[in-house]
């Protein structure tokens, strides 16, 4: 089963403290930490388990500048077989639907079989998938978070749904899925799996090489505020170390009644 997988390098929440930018049209980047965004993590570990048990590549693909070759090859030590990096001047400031469209033009290019995504990303918009699957004219399921493959033809996809509740799915391959964290633990990445990777060969494609010009990248939404709302009234906000901040929280709740 040839099998590609979608992902985007996107600053680390767990390493860095995100704020507005003083223009308020973005996160401030300066000095940021990148990593592969969590729920892509998710959808490679599953690709590569689906590659174990019945054969076939795995390749991991991205838009983005030459900084995000580095999740690519991250994925790669993981267990992903091959990487493309898409990446032209004409793709930056695109919106999710560029982005797929520039994922579609690679992917026409190829023969894949089941094509995952994230189930979001940093922006949380959660559209790419659908998207590219619109584009491409082939079945999509969101919000995945099991997977089991019948046959060449076919494909079992659990998704979760509004109150806990679980819906099971048959789906024709070709097919895209956004894929749910919690679908299986991605495994560790070490030192030597990234450098057992770090000199193979990820190619570029740019606008040109794909067919594409910038009117057909060109961002139809464009953000025009970016903000961190108003507390609301009678919100209190925690201040100090993380320990003051949880014992002073446990004392809240006391006082609340929420905890004894």
């Amino acid at each position: 089963m040839e099998i590609l997988v979608c992902v985007k390098r996107v600053p680390d929440t767990s390493e860095n403290e995100i704020e507005v930018n003083s223009k308020g049209t973005d996160i401030d980047r300066d000095d940021l930490v990148y990593s592969v965004n969590e729920w892509d993590n998710y959808a490679v570990e599953e690709a590569i388990q689906i590659r174990d048990k019945v054969g076939g590549t795995v390749t991991v693909i991205t838009v983005g500048d030459e900084e995000a070759e580095e999740v690519l090859r991250r994925e790669m030590a993981m267990g992903a077989d091959k990487g493309i990096l898409l990446s032209d001047e004409a793709f930056e400031g695109t919106d999710g639907r560029g982005i797929a469209a520039i994922l579609k033009a690679e992917i026409e290019k190829g023969n894949y079989d089941l094509i995952l995504t994230g189930a979001q990303a940093d922006d949380g918009a959660g559209q790419v998938g659908g998207m590219l699957a619109a584009m491409l004219d082939v079945p999509y399921a969101s919000l995945v978070n099991y997977l089991e493959v019948i046959d060449d033809k076919k494909i079992k996809a659990g998704r979760e749904i509004a109150g806990g509740n679980q819906e099971m799915n048959e789906i024709e391959l070709p097919c895209v899925l956004s894929i749910q964290t919690g679908i299986n633990e991605p495994r560790y990445v070490g030192i030597r799996g990234i450098r057992k990777v770090a000199s193979l060969d990820i190619p570029v494609r740019t606008a040109g090489d794909l067919g594409l010009d910038a009117s057909a990248v060109a961002p139809k939404v464009n953000r025009v505020d970016y903000f961190v709302p108003e507390p609301g009234e009678g919100a209190e906000m925690l201040e100090g170390s993380t320990e003051e901040i949880i014992e002073k929280l446990v004392e809240i709740l006391k006082a609340k009644g929420g905890i004894k």
